[in-house]
């Protein structure tokens, strides 16, 4: 079972991803150049940038309004993406694989990270439920999505400490990264990677064109 899933189910996994992605972004793409033609006629680089960097970095008015907020959002962020691209684990299987590798954390700081995730997803969760105006536009698959996300880092924090039996909880951390993977086209998921190119775009519009900040 753990040589399927690592191996031939991985394989589906990253195909799925990698076509589901592109299929959004090149769909999306097209809809927007025949919806709104004018806006890629005044395109702006520049504004574009400007509109990516300070949603990026914490330079924006969401700051100033819901800084506890925007703490633990970015808090979750960054865990999100640093500990599974450079946990030593992660990038020793890279490098089995495929002979790549790159610089990695320490273990404890990966597990530091890790339950720090963990609690700013219950901190989310529980946001949606006792705040009248954000519970009202949130659907049941938001839930569902913030519990996919944190699923891999509760099962590997699980693995590492064999707190269970270790090759069950292993399979079933992969099957987790998996899941998550799979459903990042289809779902809100996605916006890890369309968030660069709505920004842009809503940049370029608002700044080129109406001489207004979108930050």
């Amino acid at each position: 079972m753990y040589e399927f899933v690592r191996g031939p189910l991985l394989w589906v996994t990253f195909i799925i991803f990698g076509v589901g992605m592109i299929y959004r972004i090149v769909s999306l793409i097209s809809l927007s150049l025949k919806k709104d033609k004018v806006v890629y006629n005044h395109f702006s680089f520049g504004w574009a940038l400007r509109s990516i960097l300070h949603w990026l970095l914490p330079l924006n008015q969401t700051v100033k309004q819901y800084p506890g907020y925007t703490i633990v959002a970015f808090t979750f962020h960054i865990c999100l993406l640093v500990v599974p691209i450079f946990l030593l684990a992660h990038n020793i299987l890279w490098y089995e694989s495929w002979k790549i590798s790159w610089w990695t954390i320490s273990d404890t700081l990966a597990d530091y990270m890790t339950l720090i995730m963990i609690a700013a997803a219950l901190f989310l969760i529980v946001r949606r439920m006792v705040l009248p105006y954000v519970r009202i536009i949130t659907a049941p698959i938001d839930y569902l999505l913030l519990i996919v996300a944190a699923l891999p880092f509760v099962t590997g924090y699980f693995a590492y400490h064999q707190w269970i039996n270790y090759k069950v909880m292993l399979i079933i951390h992969i099957l987790c990264g998996e899941l998550m993977l799979i459903l990042i086209p289809f779902t809100k998921l996605a916006h890890m990677i369309l968030f660069f190119f709505t920004r842009a775009h809503i940049g370029s519009e608002f700044g080129q064109r109406r001489g207004t900040k979108t930050w």
